[in-house]
């Protein structure tokens, strides 16, 4: 288990120590997309759905499940954020979601960033649900992260693994 940063010497789950490590800038990039009948994605791009604007409330939720990411996420350091970017793109039947997290601190926040995706879009998922049950979440993953003592690490367009 040396490998696994989350369990000690005995294999007992605990919150890594970051004390000794230097502030730096990290940054974390991770997407992840909704698919959904052509019907459903035209009301969101029209923005005439009936519980108002999707795409605003999803952006604004994906911010705030980055905020919340250290209290959703057992193990997860609460880190103070300096930056909460969400991009969200529609597309004929999907949404695709991107957000970029930002911190100057001793641990990274892929896991900020992915929250913030995956919030998101089960944002975008519990709006339209009515009109639109079959809706599927696919494919997030983080793209790429900077800072830290491992430097950076961008995902291959492909396969998902690293560059």
């Amino acid at each position: 288990m040396d490998d696994l940063t989350h369990f000690d010497a005995s294999g007992k789950a605990h919150m890594v120590n970051v004390g000794g490590k230097p502030v730096s800038h990290r940054v974390a990039v991770a997407e992840g997309c909704i698919r959904m009948h052509p019907d459903t994605a035209a009301r969101i791009q029209a923005g005439d759905h009936r519980k108002g604007d999707v795409l605003g409330i999803a952006r604004v939720a994906g911010i705030m499940g980055a905020k919340r990411t250290g209290d959703l996420i057992p193990l997860c350091h609460p880190v103070g954020l300096t930056r909460v970017a969400l991009e969200l793109e529609t597309g004929e039947d999907h949404v695709r979601a991107r957000a970029t997290c930002e911190v100057q601190g001793q641990t990274g926040v892929e896991m900020e960033a992915l929250t913030a995706v995956s919030v998101a879009l089960l944002t975008i998922y519990d709006m339209c649900k009515a009109v639109d049950r079959g809706m599927r979440i696919e494919d997030v993953r983080l793209l790429e992260k900077h800072g830290g003592r491992s430097g950076s690490w961008i995902a291959e367009v492909e396969t998902g693994e690293s560059q």
